[in-house]
């Protein structure tokens, strides 16, 4: 069955750097776009960025375009988030998600849109 499990979450103080990895597994990841959702405390979960199966495309949330990569070594079967410039709002739990549409179509924000999540890793920032 497919599993995905994230990593790279902690505490870390504002202005400061994460990266969280993703590995899957019971897939071909290839075929597969990817995406990075958080959650915080009393918030819905909110889609941050898409990457397509291949890696030729990207898109962002306005909230972390600038400050945050997204990025996937299909070798490894891996998905990465590059988080720089962390502020304390960025606090939350970080998710992976997988969608067997391999593009990242005009609705990528969307939970719905993907067919399964990793459990979650957690990433506080402090001010």
């Amino acid at each position: 069955q497919v599993q995905m499990v994230e990593s790279g979450g902690g505490l870390v103080q504002a202005g400061g750097s994460l990266r969280l990895s993703c590995t899957a597994s019971g897939l071909t990841f290839d075929d597969y776009k990817m995406g990075w959702f958080r959650q915080a405390p009393g918030k819905e979960r909110e889609g941050l960025s898409c990457i397509s199966g291949s890696g030729t495309t990207t898109y962002y949330a306005d909230s972390v375009e600038g400050r945050f990569t997204i990025s996937r070594d299909n070798v490894k079967n891996t998905l990465y988030l590059q988080m720089n410039s962390l502020k304390p709002e960025d606090t939350a739990m970080y998710y992976c998600a997988a969608d067997a549409y391999t593009y990242c179509s005009g609705s990528w924000w969307r939970r719905d849109r993907y067919n399964y999540w990793g459990q979650g890793t957690g990433v506080t920032v402090s001010a």
